[in-house]
């Protein structure tokens, strides 16, 4: 599986924005995808998973009620959409699948830059 995540650019506080991961692989619809962030200098923070059929979701408590994820299996496509940005928000944003039967994460795909000003 190969993960391009793209959408990401510059918005103001209180703005939305909506990042797209586009996968390839036969077997997409096998795997779990997780959205992540990494700013400058932080480690990396995990942001939401959705499960393989898109009914289970997990999100980290400094995005829930605001980022809302879904997936389109048939497009090979999970979808990101952030509401009520805020700066600390700022980061680059990555996509990756796990294999739905894995604890890790397999496949990662590249960053697409999210920067939200005050």
């Amino acid at each position: 599986v190969q993960l391009q995540a793209s959408g990401g650019g510059l918005v103001q506080a209180g703005g939305s924005l909506r990042l797209s991961c586009a996968a390839s692989g036969r077997t997409f619809s096998s795997y779990r995808i997780g959205w992540f962030r990494q700013a400058p200098g932080k480690e990396r923070e995990f942001l939401v998973r959705i499960g393989w059929t898109g009914g289970v979701t997990y999100y980290a408590d400094s995005v829930k009620g605001r980022f809302t994820v879904s997936r389109d299996n048939a497009k090979k496509t999970v979808d990101l959409l952030m509401n009520s940005l805020k700066p600390e928000d700022t980061a680059v944003y990555y996509c990756a699948a796990q294999y739905y039967t894995h604890t890790t994460y397999d496949y990662w795909g590249r960053g697409t830059q999210v920067t939200v000003s005050s």
